[in-house]
Order: C-alpha cells, then structure tokens, then sequence
C-alpha cells in the first residue's frame, strides 16, 4: 500500500473554541486512536489534500513535532456548507496488529455476459478488509471474465494471500444482468438479506475498536 508523510503539531487544547480557533487558522483538528494514549495534534488543510481527494487509500506517516507514527484514516467531516475539511480520525497501526480498513475494488477482464449484451452491475465499490500493515493492499482485483448474463460473484467466491476479507460471504460484488429482463423477486430478497447481513458485520467490526475510540469520541462532540 502506498504512503503519505504528513507534518503535524501536537495541541494541547481541546474542546470546541479551541478547535474554532484553529479552523479560524486554517488549520484542522485531528486525533488520533488505537495506541496507548489518545493523540490530539493540527494541520493545514491543505497538507490532508493528497490523502481526502482521491479513492486511493493511504498508510500515513505522521510526524508529530518530530515524533514518527503510523495510521491509516478512519473518519472524517466537511462543513456542510464550504466544504472545508473540519475534523480528522487516524487510528494508530503497529507492524504486529491486523487493522480493519476498507480497500477499493478494481474490476478486471472482459466478461462473456457482457460481450454478448449483458450490463455489469457494481454491487460493492469497496470492501472491508482486515490484514497486517504489511499486508495491505492499494486495492482488490476482481476478475469478471468468466461471468456470463445472470451470473454474479460474492465475497465468498474471493480470495486473497493473507487478507480476511469481513463482508458477508453471500453479499454481492458484481454481476451481469440482462438488459432486457428484471430481476426477481427472489433476487431482490436474496440482496436485501445480504445487505442487512453487511450491516450488522459492519457495526460488529466497529464495536471491536470502540473502547479506544471512546475519548476521541468525546472530543468529537465538543467539537
């Protein structure tokens, strides 16, 4: 997975003027999670440019006054109205640790359904993914070749050299349909039980890293 070095300074006020403060400055609050203490630290926004604007996902190393730390992005927040970056969450990664993070799918090959009038349908853009940092991928290809029209491919169906991939097994990646026929009643329920399946794995994941979140959580809210 590529890298990004990121310069930052660690702040000692926190709280919501503190952090109205800095936006004032141009700056934009962050913290971050997962190591031994909750780190709460500013940067220009422009110094987050390269990491928001692009469907690439990035290890960051940051440099904290001087002070090297590893983490991957896990949340963020625009003004609703300027759209100006206004909050950061970094969860801190450690050689040792698998980390949860979703990676984008990459769609490969040139599918038989398609070629003879089929349509590709893109169920899940990304996927969530747990693996060592050393593990991590840029993206997952997935590969539609074989599919012909009616034909789809699930988490299930993939695998990857030490990745666990935490979607269900029986939700969708992609499919061929065909142009011409709807989908069944079966099909539609097949999907929506899949994705109520991919919600309740999604929250569960999070509960996982929720005891260290707790305190950046909190400043959050005074934010």
């Amino acid at each position: 997975m590529d890298t990004i070095d990121i310069k930052v300074s660690k702040r000692e006020e926190t709280g919501k003027k503190a952090s109205k403060r800095l936006r004032k400055e141009g700056l934009v609050p962050c913290v971050m999670y997962g190591g031994e203490d909750v780190l709460h630290f500013s940067a220009p926004e422009l110094a987050f440019k390269k990491l928001i604007y692009t469907p690439k996902v990035f290890l960051v190393n940051l440099d904290v006054d001087g002070k090297p730390h590893k983490a991957v992005l896990k949340d963020l927040n625009f003004h609703p109205l300027t759209d100006h970056i206004i909050h950061l969450d970094f969860l801190e990664i450690f050689e040792n640790k698998p980390v949860n993070i979703s990676v984008p799918v990459h769609i490969i090959g040139d599918s038989v359904g398609i070629k003879a009038g089929g349509k590709l349908r893109l169920k899940r853009r990304t996927l969530r993914i747990r693996a060592l940092p050393k593990d991590l991928p840029d993206y997952l290809e997935v590969d539609i070749t074989p599919l012909d029209i009616g034909q789809s491919i699930k988490i299930k169906d993939l695998q990857f050299d030490n990745i666990e991939i935490l979607d269900p097994d029986r939700a969708m990646v992609v499919g061929v349909v065909s142009s011409r026929i709807a989908r069944t009643a079966e099909e539609i329920a097949e999907e929506e039980a899949a994705e109520a399946e991919a919600a309740e794995a999604a929250a569960a994941a999070e509960g996982e890293t929720s005891e260290s979140a707790e305190s950046a959580n909190t400043e959050k809210k005074e934010e």
